[in-house]
């Protein structure tokens, strides 16, 4: 059974690029559009899509509206935009994003990102708050959203803040359950793990980083593993009695 995407976004090329694309896709089907937060809010009161595609900036309801009235239920939500800044990707991912995705996009990620996030559990509220507070540790250290690891990284420390002693098995252990937990395999969430690491170092917010966690830990010409970075963030949430 295909997935049912729905996709919101006034933008009449994007959409007649999307609606190309997906007519010949064996795993998504395009169910429905809209232009704009009004119409999609309407359509999705008989409408349930597996997954919607939405952009921000929109007439009438923009997308950070409808993130904020949706009934979302199972659905998935990919917000696909053109806006970089981190403020919008942190609300947006803050209102209840599942991923976010910056414009220009390739459909062939975009189907990616959609079956992943239909693969990935729903989170428990304890999780949407630990999501909450890990994200804005990436926000200061300069770990943008829409980027792969993102995610990887992000579950991994919530796998280490569960249990401690899985940093020590980074290889046969965390990168193998974060793999299965989004459906790909070991050696891409450790290959998108240090990715994001190194865009972090490579936007230099060294001094972000060692103010966050207290302590001159690292400087520009040296970055951590991604066992230690984990491993760091890990263990500030934890002293933090998350």
């Amino acid at each position: 059974m295909k997935i049912r995407a729905m996709l919101c976004d006034d933008n009449e090329e994007f959409t007649a690029a999307a609606k190309a694309h997906f007519a010949t896709s064996d795993k998504i089907e395009l169910i429905d559009t809209a232009v704009n937060g009004k119409d999609v809010l309407e359509k999705l009161e008989t409408v349930r899509p597996d997954v919607l595609l939405l952009d921000l900036v929109m007439p009438t309801l923009d997308g950070f509206a409808v993130l904020e009235r949706v009934n979302k239920g199972s659905m998935k939500i990919i917000v696909v935009s053109a806006l970089s800044q981190d403020t919008f990707i942190a609300k947006a991912m803050s209102l209840g994003a599942d991923f976010y995705m910056m414009k220009p996009v390739s459909f062939n990620v975009l189907d990616e990102r959609i079956v992943e996030a239909v693969n990935t559990k729903r989170p428990t509220a304890r999780n949407r708050s630990m999501d909450e507070k890990i994200s804005n540790i990436f926000i200061t250290v300069g770990i943008p959203a829409h980027i792969k690891g993102y995610q990887y990284l992000r579950e991994a420390i919530k796998m280490t803040i569960d249990s401690p002693d899985i940093i020590n098995s980074i290889t046969k252990k965390l990168y193998p359950e974060v793999a299965e937990h989004f459906n790909t395999s070991p050696s891409k969430v450790e290959r998108a793990i240090r990715h994001a690491i190194e865009v972090a170092w490579n936007r230099g917010k060294i001094e972000n980083i060692n103010t966050l966690f207290g302590v001159r830990v690292y400087n520009h010409n040296e970055k951590p593993t991604n066992g230690e970075f984990i491993a760091l963030v890990a263990d500030k949430m934890l002293l933090e009695s998350v």
